[in-house]
């Protein structure tokens, strides 16, 4: 039976201008799999805990000290918890609290001739790591566009120069998915 490829829709919640992906995923890869999807194709780094919320269930790494009441990640496949037209949320970093939409736009047959995951599509740079969240990276692009800005230098030296909120290059997103999920 051939595979199921779903085609992910990731934006990310609460900022300005959408930063956003198209995604083709396994249907067979289990959330742990989706999780590196997610940041590959969104620029995260994987530096701070996450889950998964589908139909109100918390999907995610086990708590080894019980405080988060999460379901493994590790034994739960995508295909099983959603179909085309579903919709699921993906946090990350729970200080920061980046919320991620996602849709799945359709279910397609996997092309012999190609290899998955692969990034399609999307916009705009991931925000930085540990930049404060929505509202800190709100901050951090009024900054950017403003010279007269406060914290312009200051913010554009903690950024980096290659950092430009603009840049998405989906090539190179679907060849870090490729190699790395």
């Amino acid at each position: 039976m051939p595979r199921q490829i779903f085609q992910l829709r990731i934006s990310l919640a609460g900022v300005r201008p959408l930063v956003w992906r198209r995604v083709l995923v396994p249907g067979g890869f289990t959330l742990d799999r989706v999780h590196r999807v997610v940041q590959h194709a969104m620029g995260w780094r994987d530096c701070h805990l996450h889950s998964f919320e589908v139909d109100g269930e918390q999907f995610g790494e086990p708590d080894p000290d019980g405080e988060l009441s999460l379901r493994d990640e590790l034994e739960v496949r995508l295909d099983a918890v959603v179909g085309k037209g579903s919709r699921f949320h993906y946090t990350y970093d729970f200080g920061n609290w980046w919320e991620h939409d996602l849709v799945v736009e359709d279910v397609l047959l996997a092309d012999p001739e190609e290899r998955y995951p692969d990034c399609l599509d999307g916009e705009r740079a991931c925000p930085p790591e540990d930049v404060g969240g929505p509202a800190g990276y709100l901050e951090l692009l009024a900054a950017f566009a403003d010279p007269a800005h406060p914290e312009h230098h200051t913010l554009r030296d903690w950024a980096g120069d290659r950092f430009d909120p603009a840049v998405f290059d989906s090539g190179r997103a679907g060849t870090l998915l490729r190699r790395f999920c």
